[in-house]
């Protein structure tokens, strides 16, 4: 039973850290999407859009099992200007890379407490996320305003 309560909890956690981590970012005049997929297939949890055009992506790690069986973090990299893990309260900081950058969050708000290095794109890069973000985004603002329309 208490295997089934961990299960259930676990995406409740994740979405938990997502929403504080994605009210941190705005909070920094952030634009957010989440569950963006990359053209390599792979979906990340939250990428950002900077005033200054800078691109960050934040991995949410909802647990230690979570981490443990996900290695594919890197493979983002080559699609951000910063990379971040976002972790709840109470994660265990010591079981993560050094090099990303970590945000402890739960739904109301989050913290930075590791800086991430900056490492920039390239331009014709940058420039394909930041289309692709402004596009999913409009989409997505088209179907909540008019799902019927899509």
């Amino acid at each position: 039973m208490s295997n089934l309560h961990s299960i259930a909890a676990s995406p409740l956690i994740a979405s938990d850290i997502v929403r504080g981590t994605c009210r941190l970012l705005a909070a920094h005049g952030h634009g957010t999407l989440t569950e963006v997929t990359l053209r390599t297939g792979r979906r990340v949890d939250v990428m950002a859009l900077a005033p200054d055009g800078s691109i960050t992506v934040v991995e949410v790690k909802s647990s230690v099992q979570d981490f443990r069986s996900d290695r594919k973090w890197r493979d983002y990299l080559e699609f951000c200007d910063r990379f971040f893990f976002a972790v709840g309260e109470g994660f265990p900081h010591d079981i993560l890379p050094d090099e990303p950058g970590l945000i402890v969050a739960d739904r109301f708000s989050a913290a930075i407490l590791r800086e991430a290095p900056e490492a920039r794109l390239a331009p014709a890069r940058r420039k394909a996320l930041t289309l692709k973000f402004a596009l999913l985004g409009s989409q997505r603002l088209t179907r909540t305003l008019d799902p019927e329309a899509c």
